[in-house]
């Protein structure tokens, strides 16, 4: 994505992209151009979230699929390529889904908190709030989640060591990091 700035006659929408089925939860607060399209949006999510892209994605817009048809699978989604959110945002709260790794079927829901004036002193897009951090690539999903926690939090597990050193020693599932998320989605200004 280039640099964008907003213009004076685009809308900014207020997004809040939640993980389910997790606790406590995980979520972020961002801020997106009304043009920004779903394929763009699907880069932005990862940012946000601490995903890697390393797998297959797709949105759940009013009963409608959206994603990167590739006829190798079976996917009935249309293409996001050009889908702007302003086609497909009706209004404030009104919700959508993101299924990352079908897999591990990361569910995500994304509220449409506020349309809001574009500031043209802003790049977009931006985080501004979020809470936790993004579980590893390919643990397992929601419950393969729990269970590494479970295991990472307790020292006497005969699984705590091997555990460990998969997701490093650094991990710590509470910790958001605001500056690390709007360096990752400055690459996409």
């Amino acid at each position: 994505m280039k640099t964008r700035k907003s213009a004076s006659n685009q809308t900014v929408y207020q997004l809040k992209i939640t993980l389910k089925d997790i606790r406590p939860p995980i979520w972020r607060r961002i801020q997106v151009l009304s043009s920004t399209t779903l394929q763009q949006l699907h880069l932005i999510v990862q940012a946000a979230m601490g995903w890697e892209n390393y797998h297959m994605h797709s949105f759940s817009i009013a009963g409608i699929d959206y994603g990167q048809p590739q006829p190798e699978y079976d996917l009935n989604v249309r293409s996001e390529k050009t889908v702007k959110l302003s086609q497909v945002v009706k209004s404030e709260k009104s919700k959508f889904s993101y299924t990352y790794d079908f897999g591990d079927s990361w569910e995500h829901e994304i509220l449409v908190e506020k349309e809001l004036p574009s500031s043209p002193d802003t790049n977009f897009p931006v985080c501004i709030t979020g809470k936790r951090a993004c579980p590893p690539e390919d643990c397992g999903g929601s419950w393969g989640y729990a269970e590494l926690l479970e295991i990472i939090t307790d020292p006497s597990h005969p699984e705590y060591e091997e555990r460990i050193e998969w997701v490093g020693e650094s991990f710590n599932p509470d910790i958001f990091d605001i500056d690390e998320v709007n360096q990752r989605l400055g690459e996409f200004k």
